[in-house]
Parts: structure tokens; sequence; C-alpha cells
């Protein structure tokens, strides 16, 4: 029986996209389609946003709508 399931290459490791339905020990051929463009993100800088964001001062006060619960 033939069966085929896709999956990636990636440092000498084969990650399935699904698990075959295969339950006994088989052969198989592995054949490389084509190579895959790694996703071009910008790296993001450690501290980016400091001084930009901020905790207000009166952070930990007591909210006036929970004064009656609190009690």
């Amino acid at each position: 029986m033939l069966t085929s399931v896709s999956g990636i290459y990636e440092n000498g490791k084969i990650t399935l996209d699904e698990i075959p339905v295969i339950r006994k020990k088989s052969k198989i051929v592995v054949t490389f389609l084509e190579e895959m463009d790694e996703p071009n993100h910008p790296k993001r800088r450690l501290g980016g946003l400091k001084g930009k964001v901020g905790t207000p001062d009166d952070f930990n006060a007591p909210l006036d709508d929970l004064a009656d619960d609190m009690l």
C-alpha cells in the first residue's frame, strides 16, 4: 500500500504534518520537493519600549467602584 504524508525537514529532523495510518514496520522513500524560504521577520530590540510604557503612581490604590464590596 502506498501512502503519502507531507512534512518539513529542518536541521536534520523530519516533522510530519499528520500521523500516517500505517501500523507495521514499512520501508519509506523521502523526496525533497523544494527548499522553503525562512520568514523575513524583523528582529526585535530588547528594551524597545523603555520609557514609553509605565505604571501609574496610584496603581495599588483602591478603586472607588469597589468600595462597597470591600466592607
